[in-house]
């Protein structure tokens, strides 16, 4: 009988504002929690909560971006200690940008599936309050002289392929904002907290929900803000902009979080008397041009329906990361997707994307989904750096 992976459980942390104190105003929710303690602490409720002896573990593979300072190493090695968890378990540190921890899923299954594993942990964890994006690469050319060759004059920033996009499929500024307000109403809408574990911290306090959402967010309130990636160079070099649309308000918010997965196999599960809650169905990774960078969900999306034998009409919900609002704006057109099944928990401009957690996250909030609704099949897509992209398929139980 061929071995399947299957979830049999997904939680978060609380989504917090990725914000230092600064000039006395005070830090998100989360920022005064080291990431190895606020990882260390969802992995703790993810083993206690199942009863399982965590020395059956495998491997714990973590999905991590900026791999400095306080998350440099092994960061879920130290997170795993944190927790009490037994030495014996090793742990790995994966980086495939933003789609980091689907990554870690999707290794964690597909080594169940080959039987090098019977019980692993997914996992990923962001500090963007603790360790800033641009922090990572002061002072750094990770792209190297050929690369800069092949692309000159040069990469962009994600917000100005998001403005290309946007540029592209025609989206104009009204549209956009009315994407973004709809995250903030679904997940205000939603009752998300059986998605998440709460968090303490070192005064005692507990973060137990979401700082993140804004209910009272409108098209109106958006249109009042200004494009963020606007520059003189960057008008002279894409002409074909003709009105610049991302702003703050219509992207995904740096946000602090974790997440955390318990994968098995299915025999696996029936020994241990726990019930798998899905089962992954289908993988697949692709690249695409790295100028518009975050169309990659679009080909990723086309591999893995295929590979599963599945149309778009097949699935019940799909997870695509609001990296920013024309993201996924331009998948759902190409593939003529159904808006109502699109991020119906609210997406990353409502809940933020905690970089390194974000594919977790996105498969706790994509399971919880299905679970509520009835669902059977369900996509998580995830744009990624470098102009490359995850898609995965579970199917419930």
């Amino acid at each position: 009988m061929s071995r399947t992976a299957v979830i049999v459980d997904a939680v978060r942390s609380p989504m917090a504002k990725g914000r230092a104190p600064k000039n006395g105003k005070p830090g998100g929710a989360l920022s005064s929690l080291h990431p190895v303690e606020l990882l260390g602490q969802v992995m703790q409720e993810l083993v206690q909560r199942n009863g399982i002896d965590p020395a059956i573990v495998d491997d714990v593979i973590t999905g991590c971006v900026s791999q400095v300072g306080e998350q440099s190493g092994p960061v879920g090695r130290w997170a795993w200690l944190a927790a009490g968890l037994p030495e014996s378990v090793p742990s790995v540190t994966v980086h495939r940008a933003c789609g980091s921890s689907q990554q870690a899923a999707d290794f964690a299954a597909q080594g169940v599936l080959t039987g090098v594993y019977d019980v692993a942990i997914a996992s990923g964890v962001e500090s963007m309050s603790r360790i800033p994006m641009l922090t990572a690469r002061i002072g750094q050319d990770p792209f190297g002289p050929s690369v800069a060759e092949r692309y000159a004059p040069g990469l962009i920033p994600q917000g100005v392929s998001a403005e290309l996009i946007a540029s592209r499929w025609k989206f104009d500024r009204e549209a956009i904002d009315e994407f973004a307000a709809r995250s903030h109403q679904n997940a205000a809408r939603t009752d998300l907290s059986t998605e998440i574990v709460p968090i303490t911290l070192a005064d005692g306090s507990v973060v137990n929900a979401d700082e993140t959402v804004r209910p009272q967010t409108t098209v109106e309130t958006l249109s009042q803000l200004t494009p963020s990636f606007r520059t003189d160079d960057m008008v002279a070099r894409f002409p074909e902009i003709e009105d610049w649309h991302i702003t703050p308000g219509n992207s995904s918010q740096l946000t602090d979080g974790a997440s955390a997965l318990l994968i098995m196999s299915e025999e696996k599960a029936e020994q241990l008397g726990l019930r798998p809650r899905a089962r992954f169905h289908a993988f697949a990774v692709a690249g695409d041009d790295p100028i518009t960078m975050l169309t990659g969900p679009i080909p990723a999306t086309e591999k893995v329906l295929k590979r599963a034998g599945l149309t778009i009409d097949d699935l019940d919900q799909y997870e695509v990361n609001e990296a920013f609002a024309p993201v996924p704006m331009a998948w759902a057109q190409h593939f003529g997707a159904d808006p109502a099944k699109l991020n119906p928990r609210g997406g990353a401009i409502a809940l933020g994307h905690p970089l390194g957690a974000s594919g977790g996250r996105l498969l706790t909030t994509l399971l919880h989904g299905l679970e509520a609704t009835g669902g059977r099949y369900g996509l998580i897509t995830m744009c990624e750096a470098g102009g490359m992209a995850n898609a995965t398929i579970i199917e419930r139980l």
